[in-house]
């Protein structure tokens, strides 16, 4: 069975469990989606299910989008994302809802995080700064030195320091479903999940169980 949602992050709460005991849960307004489209590897050499999620009009839409999901009578849907499944149990046209998680299960949620802007290396790598002692002025937040002299003579690609911070792609892992409301198509995950309220996020099933 597919296991996997497009949702928009609500926001976060708290619900009590049967112990009694506040649970920090954040709530997701996940699907109804519609398989758009269903690859094989005999035709496109993996397998997975393209679902689509959130009606709108059909002027927000270019005409090869409209085209392709006019193939199988859906509405014009804003987001398509793929979700990798080995033996999908469903056709396209079909609508994928809440039902397919369960209280208990675990999950992992894909979204984007929060943009912060540019960013010193202090906030966006933690790194300690130099002393604030022996007659410095303004080294205190520098990063200090990022590579050597002669060799390389040069900055390595990839290494840490200023720059945009946030507004990345996250995954938060093994989160626990612990509410399911089909007649809203709610569902409640235990903890934060990344992004703003309203953000996009790809609920799947947790790689790690």
């Amino acid at each position: 069975m597919l296991k996997g949602l497009i949702g928009k992050k609500i926001g976060m709460t708290q619900i009590f469990d049967d112990a009694g005991v506040a649970v920090p849960v954040t709530v997701i307004e996940a699907g109804p989606c519609y398989v758009t489209q269903v690859r094989v590897p005999e035709r496109d050499g993996y397998s997975a299910v393209q679902l689509g999620y959130g009606e709108v009009k059909p002027k927000r839409l270019t005409g090869g989008q409209l085209g392709h999901l006019k193939r199988n009578d859906l509405p014009p849907l804003r987001f398509l994302r793929e979700f990798r499944v080995k033996n999908p149990e469903v056709k396209e046209g079909d609508k994928v809802t809440v039902e397919a998680f369960s209280v208990g299960e675990k999950v992992d949620v894909v979204g984007t995080s929060k943009g912060k802007g540019f960013q010193g290396a202090v906030k966006r790598y933690h790194f300690k700064g130099g002393p604030k002692t022996h007659g410095q002025s303004d080294r205190q937040r520098a990063p200090g030195s990022r590579s050597s002299g002669t060799t390389p003579g040069r900055v390595y690609k990839g290494s840490r320091g200023p720059g945009h911070m946030g507004n990345d792609r996250v995954t938060a892992q093994g989160l626990r479903v612990m509410l399911v409301d089909a007649e809203r198509n709610l569902i409640a995950v235990k903890g934060a999940v990344p992004g703003a309220k309203g953000g996009l996020v790809l609920i799947k099933e947790a790689r790690k169980q």
